[in-house]
């Protein structure tokens, strides 16, 4: 990702979007805080130059990595994250699922009951860096992962609230779904990559 960031800064490669799923790892962004690893051997802790916290990821989990030239569209940072979450919530509600953005809480998020109790739960991450207006890192969405690997840490530093996917909401959403609908909102939200 590096390596394709310094290349499309030098304008020798084009603006991708990679959809990746990894095998169970911890990444730590800029801004986090030690105590937040509740569990430092569960997984390999990797330090990430992202924003946030730390965050987990793994297998059901899609992490889309969007290497976009701000240059060519709008330098405007705010902006873009905020394509960025109305991208995930497209997408989600795509997949018959109701997501929402929150002030001060960055993701997406949704409202559900468990056990015959409203809860709202976090089902998607966004974790962005910028570099000479090209952006790098990106966002992840819960399909299907397990979600009690995510108790190693606190989740991007937010204790009052849990982690669903759409599988805990009880969607049954083959990762394949999951990434047409991903390609489709994401062209819709931000046109063609150059």
């Amino acid at each position: 990702m590096e390596q394709r960031v310094a290349d499309i800064i030098a304008g020798c490669a084009n603006e991708a979007v990679w959809l990746l799923e990894h095998p169970p790892l911890y990444t730590a962004g800029t801004s986090t805080n030690a105590a937040d690893l509740k569990d430092a051997n569960r997984f390999p802790v990797y330090p990430s130059g992202r924003g946030g916290q730390y965050t987990y990821h793994g297998p059901g989990q899609r992490v889309a990595y969007v290497m976009l030239d701000l240059n060519r569209r709008k330098k405007d940072i705010r902006l873009y994250v905020r394509e960025l979450e109305n991208w995930l919530v497209d997408t989600l509600s795509s997949l018959g699922v109701t997501g929402e953005v929150r002030e001060k809480r960055v993701g997406i998020w949704v409202r559900h009951e468990q056990n015959g109790l409203p809860r709202e739960d976090k089902i998607a991450a966004i974790g962005v860096r910028v570099r000479k207006w090209v952006t790098f890192h990106g966002i992840s969405l819960n399909v299907a992962p397990d979600l009690e690997h995510f108790s190693g840490i606190v989740p991007c530093g937010i204790t009052q609230y849990g982690v669903t996917s759409l599988e805990g909401l009880g969607r049954d959403t083959p990762m394949a779904e999951a990434d047409k609908n991903l390609k489709m909102c994401f062209s819709e939200r931000f046109g063609s990559i150059a």
